[in-house]
């Protein structure tokens, strides 16, 4: 086949795109789309209720006052309750009939939870009684921090950004990203990378089909789309 010769390439890190994890928040907010509600139902809920045991033959301690229970008594967090001591922390109702949270080691109702300590949805705006995904410096129901092309919640995932909305990985690339020529796997942000022969190269992938060696700033030729150094460039088993 035809032998090219061809210039002389330095690799250059990658820009223009922001990558981001859960843990290190960018700093754009994806764009408040239509709100959706959560489903009310989580099954990551936080809030929890009492179990109702009927007076018999146990005669468990109070985790409140730490006197014998003798009558029917309420089991929660793996501790035993009379249930006219089974109280908000905060306002005293009682929570033998309705949902608690436990909040740094004190119980309250679902109420005062929600009024004192639930964070806010940054795209609904409802209280999250659930699981709370910490992102972009602000806070989301799982159901509300989805990708916006395939509308799955990203959770603890990596994802990246494109006009201010967030992207799974996966669609991110589909949509957006940049193929190596080489090992046909992403070029992500941060990597180094070479443009030859019309298509795109991290800098590792970039070597000698013969030999190995890397071609950065080397001359280097084409055969039949493979990439060769100057050792090897007349090689005729490619």
């Amino acid at each position: 086949g035809p032998l090219n010769a061809l210039g002389i390439l330095s690799s250059a890190p990658v820009s223009g795109w922001t990558s981001n994890s859960i843990k290190s928040p960018g700093t754009t907010a994806p764009s408040d789309k239509a709100a959706t509600t959560p489903q009310l139902n989580e099954q990551d809920t936080l809030v929890q209720r009492a179990e109702h045991i009927p007076a018999g033959k146990r005669t468990p301690m109070c985790a409140h006052c730490n006197q014998v229970i003798r009558g029917p008594f309420l089991v929660a967090l793996g501790k035993s309750w009379h249930p006219e001591e089974f109280n908000c922390a905060h306002c005293k109702t009682s929570m033998a009939y309705i949902g608690f949270v436990e909040e740094k080691g004190m119980l309250y109702c679902e109420v005062c939870y929600e009024k004192f300590f639930a964070p806010e949805c940054s795209k609904c705006q409802r209280k999250i009684l659930g699981e709370v995904i910490n992102a972009l410096k602000q806070t989301w129901h799982v159901s509300c921090f989805v990708c916006v092309a395939c509308h799955n919640p990203i959770r603890n995932n990596v994802f990246h950004l494109e006009d201010g909305d967030p992207y799974c990985e996966t669609d991110y690339y589909a949509l957006f990203g940049t193929m190596c020529h080489g090992c046909e796997f992403p070029i992500e942000a941060g990597d180094r990378f070479l443009e030859a022969l019309g298509h795109t190269w991290h800098d590792t992938c970039f070597v000698c089909s013969v030999c190995s060696d890397s071609l950065e700033g080397q001359t280097f030729f084409s055969k039949k789309d493979k990439l060769l150094c100057k050792k090897h460039a007349h090689s005729i088993n490619i």
